[in-house]
């Protein structure tokens, strides 16, 4: 007879989609601790290209744009007057190995994603919670001045840019809204909660619905 103590639970995900700003990524990888589960932002990247043998500086590029804004830069060299075609294919051959390895890594450990589209790529997992931090503009700003020594003027527009670079990555591949509620399961401003209280909160979250013993 099977010990039931010895039976570990099925695997869980947590991705998290965030403004610039808001705090997301940190609150990935503190959650990440405080789980005892592996958190995936950048890294995903370097798992991406060792899976496919491709250089780190493809994905890089395509890092979070757009299939139709990176059609003119990564690949243009080539385009000739099958550019747009072959352009469209690389992007979204790229788009495909990352999506791969983000399954491969959900199917084989309880983990967290940070960005990524995870939360669409994971979409029919069983066990997933997804999560957007947003915060007001100016708690956003503040934060950015701070963490990278800019001015207020050039943290908004880096603040402005990177809501649309990542707002037309999410909307093309994923077919849903980049930071509106409906597409996710939980949103919370980091502006109304502390870090703690947040972590708290996602933690109490998995506990209830995942780990509970009525589960």
């Amino acid at each position: 007879m099977n010990n039931i103590e010895n039976i570990q639970p099925a695997n869980y995900v947590i991705t998290i989609g965030r403004q610039l700003g808001s705090g997301g990524k940190m609150i990935g990888e503190l959650l990440s601790k405080r789980l005892g589960i592996s958190a995936y932002d950048k890294e995903l990247i370097q798992l991406a290209s060792m899976e496919s043998g491709l250089g780190k500086e493809f994905f890089e590029k395509a890092d979070e744009k757009s299939s139709h804004t990176f059609l003119s830069s990564l690949f243009s060299f080539r385009s000739g007057y099958m550019g747009d075609n072959i352009n469209y294919l690389c992007n979204e051959t790229l788009f495909k190995i990352q999506s791969d390895v983000i399954k491969e890594l959900a199917e084989k450990e309880s983990c967290i994603f940070v960005g990524r589209c995870a939360d669409y790529i994971l979409r029919n997992h069983q066990r997933l919670i997804s999560v957007f931090i947003s915060a007001t503009m100016e708690d956003r700003i503040h934060r950015i001045c701070q963490n990278e020594n800019r001015t207020e003027k050039e943290a908004k527009i880096l603040i402005e840019q990177t809501d649309k670079k990542r707002a037309a990555y999410y909307n093309y591949y994923s077919n849903k809204v980049w930071g509106m509620a409906t597409s996710y399961d939980l949103c919370i401003n980091s502006s109304v909660f502390s870090t703690e209280e947040i972590i708290s909160f996602i933690e109490e979250y998995v506990n209830e619905k995942f780990l509970s013993v009525h589960n």
